[in-house]
């Protein structure tokens, strides 16, 4: 019969391709790992590796297993996490992938509050570049995602939840600064600090630009940084103006750069919150897409707040008052 363990042991050696990195993960030794295994492909009688030296492929069998034990160690969880809800607590261990902003910014209030409520749940929150959040949703290894983004595919359902606004920064000792305002034709006067070119972030300011007639090339970018607190540092240094989240300014250079409101291009990032239809959903999982989606999160009502112009120490009280609860 197969063992659900075993089958798990394949899914995280299929995804590292690395016996020695599955076992880390697994907190098991390598040869275990590699006993595992070999008692897989002894059942089935087919190899599921193709081993060269220390590098591994799956081989067509394998690739044919790797859904299939999915969904059975998805629906072992299921089960293990069922049978523990009858006693009336929700248990399990709640997996959730999300892009960088929303990982560092949104994400642990969320999760604070949630595992306050749930204190026998487990959470991982694996923060990625958000195609790798929503893509892990869609094979399955995560319950939950929040990226912004929202690729389709099978069996994924994605709802928004909040849409995040972006600001332009400046240094405090720029002209801008002291403005505070600029038309939208301005920002070819200024050395750019710019995001990556996969980056939700580029993408948003591309898109805004083309509305107001102009194009990213006509910005004078002198430095391409991958992430938004990188640019946000970079702007206070002195060494340019960019375009970042608010929640980055708020939790980050409040106070140590000036935000410009630009005539002509208002910026937001849609973020969505998604799970995966095709998998049992676990009593963990369910009880954190209710949390979220809850009107009456706390947490959520501060970041609408921000969304609908209302300050941002508002938010951050509410943070705080939350985490201290």
């Amino acid at each position: 019969m197969l063992d659900a363990h075993q089958l798990n042991v394949f899914l995280v050696a299929a995804r590292t391709l690395n016996f020695t990195a599955a076992a880390r993960q697994l907190h098991m030794t390598q040869p275990s790992v590699s006993q595992h295994i070999q008692s897989l492909e002894q059942h089935f009688n087919a190899e599921l590796f193709i081993r060269a030296g220390r590098h591994l492929r799956l081989t067509d069998a394998g690739a044919a297993l790797l859904p299939l034990a999915q969904k059975m160690v998805s629906m072992s969880e299921h089960i293990e996490e069922k049978m523990d809800s009858l006693h009336g607590e929700v248990h399990g261990h709640l997996q959730v992938g999300c892009s960088t902003t929303v990982g560092k910014y949104v994400l642990p209030f969320l999760l604070a509050s949630f595992l306050r409520r749930y204190p026998k749940v487990q959470a991982t929150c694996l923060v990625t570049p958000r195609a790798t959040a929503v893509q892990m949703l869609c094979d399955g290894d995560v319950h939950i995602a929040l990226a912004s983004s929202q690729e389709f595919c099978k069996d994924v359902e994605f709802k928004l939840f909040i849409q995040d606004p972006l600001v332009l920064i400046a240094p405090l000792s720029h002209p801008w600064a002291v403005r505070g305002e600029i038309d939208v034709a301005e920002l070819v006067d200024a050395p750019f600090i710019m995001r990556e070119e996969t980056s939700g972030t580029r993408e948003k300011l591309e898109e805004g630009l083309i509305e107001a007639g102009m194009s990213l090339d006509q910005l004078d970018t002198v430095l391409t940084l991958g992430n938004s607190e990188a640019i946000a540092l970079a702007v206070q240094e002195g060494i340019g103006v960019g375009i970042v989240s608010k929640m980055v300014v708020c939790r980050l250079v409040e106070g140590k750069v000036a935000q410009v409101h630009v005539k002509g291009l208002e910026l937001f990032q849609s973020v969505y919150i998604g799970s995966h239809t095709g998998y049992p959903a676990t009593t963990a999982q369910i009880a954190f897409w209710n949390f979220v989606n809850d009107p009456e999160n706390p947490v959520v009502i501060g970041l609408n707040d921000v969304n609908s112009g209302e300050d941002w120490p508002a938010f951050s009280a509410i943070c705080q008052m939350e985490t201290a609860v």
